[in-house]
């Protein structure tokens, strides 16, 4: 989401004057946009901070405007002035919108700017159509902020209530993308699955559509061979976007579906709504839909109250639902959440030592996935240059990174690709037919 926020500041910078280049010497306005998820992200920002500040210090001429946006500056505000005085603007996701009239206030040498308010305007309605930059797959946000409030996490605090923009929205900004080239878009939510646009005028038996209809739309658009969509939340997973997985070609088979933990009690613990069982007879009937439905995850390790008993249930999970992927993380206590005032904080010593097994665990299961498909054919949209000569990259159907020798033409191409040989965290392979007629899943 980070990624697409970067590129819509980009689009509303662009009509007074603004475009991106490739350093931050070269720049007249930098932006930092920042994670608030994980401790460590939120740090990184200071240090960044750090090495712009002499930065500016250096220059004599051309002023060097330095903004931080995003969660970072939602949550902290005025602390990053305190902490960063050279800093110019401080803004939050919500409001990057008004850009143009936050660098136009700096011009005028009206002191740091900061917007960390809830507007209540939704951004949606001021931003222009998105660009597709030459890409091929590219991100759409349909659904914003998070009304579960997880124990350990930021996000309802930062990104607000849920939100889901109209579907008549999401289609024109969909059909924009596709008309410049994209053939892949990936839906973007803090909470997805909890989508609920207003529908189309003249809708009589719906007033809201939840995302399974709306990717069923989306796939009738011609151009749009693959649909994605992160990130997701178990018990918002409903019988529609169920169906959508077994009925709609274009959606493709594979689901991240964080679970945090393997025990029920670190589940209720964490404000889950979703316990073991409820997310392996979730997983079941995925399967059932769609049988050649991969699966990623997200893991917490060292979550307050965690015991070797709880760690064990986690690894049972993992070993029992088989994950392609996943993010897994030792437990970051955030300022102001309900975790951080838990008793029995696991020692750090504790939590390293649980990840690596965590992660052993899931590295051997993503390997093996990989190894399996080595000999056979997959339908690669190929995205970008390789790192040597005469290599393209791209995505596989289950999001693996494929790369292969292949002509330059085929770049934004769904070309037939023989798996030859299989690596951690890519596959390697060749065309097979570049005539033959691909399908898009």
């Amino acid at each position: 989401m980070n990624v697409y926020d970067a590129e819509r500041m980009a689009d509303m910078l662009f009509p007074i004057g603004y475009q991106v280049v490739n350093t931050p010497d070269e720049a007249d306005l930098v932006i930092l946009n920042t994670c608030h998820i994980r401790e460590k992200a939120a740090e990184k920002v200071y240090s960044d901070l750090g090495r712009l500040r002499k930065m500016k210090a250096m220059r004599s001429t051309n002023p060097l405007i330095v903004a931080v946006a995003g969660c970072v500056a939602q949550a902290e505000g005025r602390e990053v002035f305190r902490r960063a005085p050279h800093v110019d603007m401080v803004f939050g996701p919500q409001s990057y919108h008004r850009l143009p009239e936050m660098v136009a206030r700096v011009h005028r040498q009206k002191g740091p700017v900061l917007d960390t308010d809830f507007p209540p305007e939704s951004k949606f309605d001021f931003l222009p159509a998105p660009k597709a930059y030459g890409r091929s797959a590219a991100y759409l946000t349909v659904q914003e902020g998070c009304d579960k409030f997880c124990t350990f996490c930021v996000v309802p605090y930062t990104r607000g209530a849920e939100f889901s923009r109209s579907v008549t929205s999401v289609i024109a900004d969909a059909g924009n993308l596709i008309a410049g080239g994209v053939r892949e878009v990936i839906l973007l939510g803090q909470n997805v699955n909890a989508y609920h646009g207003e529908a189309p005028d003249g809708e009589a038996n719906h007033t809201e559509w939840g995302l399974g209809r709306l990717i069923n739309q989306l796939a009738e658009i011609d151009g749009l061979d693959r649909i994605r969509y992160t990130t997701s939340y178990p018990a918002e997973v409903d019988e529609e976007l169920i169906l959508a997985h077994r009925d709609v070609p274009e959606l493709m088979p594979f689901l991240h579906l964080p679970v945090q933990s393997g025990s029920d009690r670190i589940l209720s613990s964490m404000n889950r709504r979703h316990n073991k069982g409820q997310y392996i007879e979730l997983v079941g009937r995925l399967r059932a839909a769609r049988p050649d439905i991969a699966l990623s995850s997200d893991f917490i390790v060292g979550f307050p109250g965690e015991t070797d008993r709880d760690f064990r249930e986690t690894i049972d999970l993992v070993e029992e639902i088989g994950f392609v992927g996943a993010y897994s993380f030792k437990y970051s206590a955030r300022r102001g959440t309900p975790a951080a005032a838990l008793p029995a904080q696991v020692e750090e010593a504790v939590k390293t030592e649980r990840l690596q097994i965590l992660q052993n665990y899931l590295n051997a299961a993503q390997t093996a996935f990989n190894r399996k498909c080595v000999g056979t054919d997959m339908p690669v949209l190929l995205e970008r240059r390789g790192r040597h000569p005469g290599q393209l990259v791209g995505r596989s159907p289950f999001m693996q990174a494929v790369h292969a020798t292949a002509p330059s033409h085929m770049l934004g191409e769904i070309i037939s690709l023989r798996i030859d040989s299989a690596h951690p965290n890519s596959l390697a392979g060749r065309v097979v037919d570049y005539n033959s007629e691909v399908s898009p899943a």
